[in-house]
């Protein structure tokens, strides 16, 4: 099996609806994403799925968030958007866009802090 990883970020505001605490007041993060695949076989270069193709897929996918207010985005307008929440949702579009028979998203970790992290994978 092997597995590769990119990274990416985004910044956007948001706010925890009944959160017993500050942040339920609207407040904002800079959010490092890391995207995995993993997949059984490699190309006939030797490559897993090329660093340059997943980046501008995940890049896509973040750039929907970046600059936003995530309790107005479509996706998070009836749940709170908490970072294991994004990571699902980061998981499931990039899913939908990236996956092959050859290989898949394995698991998408989101960073809200530094030393806070939540990750997603089926």
């Amino acid at each position: 099996m092997f597995e590769i990883s990119v990274k990416a970020q985004f910044s956007a505001a948001h706010h925890l609806v009944a959160y017993p605490g500050a942040c339920v007041v609207h407040h904002g993060h800079n959010w490092d994403v890391e995207v995995y695949v993993r997949g059984d076989e490699l190309d006939e270069l030797g490559l897993l799925v090329d660093f340059k193709v997943l980046k501008a897929s995940v890049r896509e996918v973040v750039a929907e968030l970046d600059h936003s207010d995530l309790n107005t985005h479509v996706h998070f307008s009836v749940e709170n958007p908490t970072s294991e929440r994004i990571a699902r949702y980061l998981h499931q579009r990039l899913s939908a866009s990236v996956n092959t028979p050859r290989y898949r998203i394995s698991r998408v970790t989101v960073h809200e802090t530094p030393g806070s992290q939540a990750s997603y994978w089926e």
